[in-house]
């Protein structure tokens, strides 16, 4: 595949994947996660990589999640919610080797779901957390609820669910989201200092390890799968279509106002 959306680039045995759309702030569409998948499948079984980083272009955004402009009831792409999002969560998971995400600026929504999945996250102090999806209309049933509460416990991973907080780098790694925090300026030698201690140990036994740590939470995967469905016919549902509408209408959703304009008929 010809990459658009996305950069790939390997250096001295680390993958790097670079989500190239900083105009919208590294938001991804159908195409952005179809080239995903292909980068991190070409990168995780690959002998000669041992670790991938994921990041996103520029110094605003990791990831700000699912792109809205290329949402109209679903995505534009393919897989149950217009995007082909379980295949790459899984191929983050199955890839037999370390996934670190690199992490500056903001890190909201899908793309907070992408750093969760990750195995290591290192921040620059300009790092955002957060959740956004029961304000735009959406929610990630899976790895992005479920995983979520294993990293940070269940009452924290329902606060930034349910009330959509901003969370610094800092904070994000007291409640166990990130692993290190540096000066942006450092972010990237830290984050190939990570890659070269790992790469001198064992690939055989890391990925055992990983394998190992996947095992415990596979029933995600399960879960993930039957709650997009969920989502698909929520996105159809008037209060669904709300908030693609305000998004697009750059207002506040009124999300019980459609949900109860739907009890009336």
């Amino acid at each position: 595949m010809a990459f658009k959306d996305i950069k790939y680039t390997v250096r001295d045995s680390v993958a790097t994947i670079t989500i190239n759309r900083p105009e919208v702030h590294n938001a991804f569409r159908g195409q952005t996660c179809e080239e995903l998948v292909d980068a991190f499948n070409k990168a995780a079984w690959n002998d000669d990589i041992g670790v991938i980083v994921l990041t996103g272009a520029g110094k605003k955004a990791f990831s700000s999640g699912g792109d809205q402009g290329a949402h109209d009831g679903v995505y534009d792409g393919r897989g149950t919610i217009g995007l082909p999002i379980e295949e790459l969560h899984s191929i983050m998971r199955d890839a037999p080797k370390p996934v670190i995400a690199k992490v500056r600026g903001w890190c909201i929504g899908g793309g907070n779901v992408l750093a969760t999945i990750c195995d290591l996250t290192v921040a620059g102090e300009s790092a955002v957390f957060g959740q956004a999806g029961p304000k735009m209309g959406s929610v990630d049933p899976g790895f992005g609820t479920n995983l979520l509460a294993r990293h940070v416990g269940q009452k924290k991973a329902k606060e930034i669910w349910f009330l959509c907080r901003r969370y610094t780098a800092h904070e994000a790694m007291e409640m166990g989201l990130v692993n290190a925090v540096v000066p942006d300026a450092r972010l990237d030698g830290e984050v190939r200092r990570w890659c070269d201690e790992i790469l001198q140990m064992s690939p055989t036994a890391i990925a055992l390890g990983k394998r190992a740590f996947n095992a415990e939470t596979e029933s995600i995967r399960g879960l993930s799968n039957l709650g997009n469905i969920a989502v698909r016919l929520y996105y159809d549902s008037p209060e669904g279509r709300e908030g693609e509408r305000a998004f697009r209408a750059k207002r506040k959703p009124q999300f019980r106002k459609a949900a109860a304009a739907k009890k009336k008929r």
